[in-house]
């Protein structure tokens, strides 16, 4: 369960990091470098799932959206400095709980 999780948090931080890399070059007017190494990064998010040890695709990029939440929310309030509010807190809680629920409920 643990590598799991490791592995969900850092495949979030590649796109999470990645795309905020590609936003800096393209929103911001950032050197092209922030393009190239957002996109490369990017691409490092695209295998690191494939890492997982679920058998199923859909589940397990299903059980990833949920932890993604989580972790824009807190990028939002760490690098945007934009706090969250208890709402923000509730729905990420709401996915989290969709995410253990996808993953470790007993199957037939």
């Amino acid at each position: 369960m643990f590598v799991a999780i490791l592995l969900f948090v850092i495949a979030g931080v590649a796109e999470i990091g990645g795309g905020y890399l590609v936003w800096l070059w393209l929103r911001e007017s950032k050197p092209v470098w922030y393009g190239v190494v957002g996109s490369l990064v990017l691409i490092a998010y695209g295998v690191i799932p494939t890492l997982q040890m679920f058998p199923s695709f859909g589940r397990v990029y299903a059980a990833y959206g949920g932890v993604f939440v989580v972790l824009a929310v807190l990028w939002g309030w760490v690098v945007d400095k934009k706090a969250p509010d208890h709402y923000d807190w509730i729905g990420a809680a709401v996915c989290v709980a969709g995410v253990c629920i996808m993953l470790w409920a007993p199957r037939n």
